[in-house]
């Protein structure tokens, strides 16, 4: 029989619940719409990635199209474009997080030093806005600013007499691959600073008073104050970071692609695109990204698993 205490404790629960409700449903109400798309663009389209077990035919329906088991599987790990592709979007999203990941964190550390708020203010517009333009817009700036010829910064390098002839940023494959990586920091470090000055400003100024008293300048502040405070914020994102290893920005390589580079473009959104959707073999398309979901979320718990083995509080 339930004790009273219980049955009280449950009462209880529900009316807070239901208090909580009446006093915040226009909050609640806000939050609706959101979660709704969440819901419907990240999980509803879950029953389809039973597409990469069978021969799909959209003509047909899951119910008309014959089911393969792991034979498409079998067609895509035999498949050398397949490892082609996958050996690009490895190395490059390595290099990628190498030298995108820590960009934020620095810029950040940057905004949080500026003592003029106004320029601090502008600085912040500046730097966030390239995260809202399109890669195309992207794409179409960077063609206009390194073209080999005619570009703004090859003309401007020639004018100075620092190179004899235009230097082949996007024509090249070496040259692409560092202009490719510089102008996704660019893109990204503005908004990815936004969490880390979250995580700054959530940091006790007594901690920094009492470094001054104890004579520390303001790069001994940045480095025994305000990094260790902030270290679970990168561990966390670092993990989720890891976990897009083996993703790819399709937009983003078809903007910057070209003949010249094919060698380093052709990654695995490009895959997908080619030999999946491109040929309307919906059921190759779908087992890859299922097997790029699965090796993503497998390293996103061993990093988690990584990081509480050193002390940190992990993900999840």
């Amino acid at each position: 029989m339930m004790s009273k205490t219980a049955r009280t404790g449950g009462l209880k629960e529900n009316t807070t619940w239901r208090k909580a409700l009446a006093r915040d449903w226009h909050l609640y109400l806000m939050l609706l719409f959101p979660v709704t798309m969440v819901v419907m663009f990240n999980y509803a389209a879950y029953p389809g990635l039973r597409m990469a077990f069978m021969d799909y035919k959209p003509a047909l329906g899951y119910e008309g199209s014959a089911y393969m088991g792991l034979a498409t599987f079998g067609k895509i790990f035999t498949d050398a474009d397949f490892y082609r592709a996958l050996k690009n979007s490895i190395i490059f999203n390595l290099l990628d997080l190498l030298v995108s990941f820590p960009m934020p964190i620095i810029l950040a550390l940057m905004l949080n030093e500026l003592r003029f708020p106004k320029f601090k203010k502008l600085s912040q517009t500046v730097l966030y806005l390239p995260h809202f333009l399109s890669w195309v817009i992207v794409g179409s700036v960077a063609y206009q600013l390194f073209k080999p010829s005619s570009g703004i910064v090859n003309v401007l390098l020639v004018r100075m007499g620092l190179v004899k002839e235009g230097i082949p940023f996007l024509t090249e494959k070496n040259h692409w691959a560092a202009t490719y990586l510089v102008i996704g920091v660019w893109q990204g470090m503005g908004w990815g600073s936004i969490i880390y000055l979250a995580a700054i400003t959530s940091i006790s100024g007594e901690l920094y008073e009492a470094a001054m008293i104890d004579g520390a300048n303001r790069m001994q502040r940045i480095w025994h104050v305000t990094l260790p405070c902030i270290r679970s914020t990168i561990v966390v994102l670092l993990i989720m970071n890891l976990g897009k290893i083996m993703g790819s920005n399709y937009e983003r390589l078809d903007v910057f692609g070209n003949t010249q580079v094919r060698d380093y473009q052709y990654q695995l959104a490009i895959y997908i695109y080619e030999k999946g959707l491109g040929n309307s073999k919906f059921s190759m398309a779908t087992g890859v990204g299922l097997f790029q979901s699965l090796v993503g979320l497998m390293l996103v718990l061993l990093s988690d698993r990584f990081a509480k083995a050193l002390g940190e509080d992990g993900l999840l």
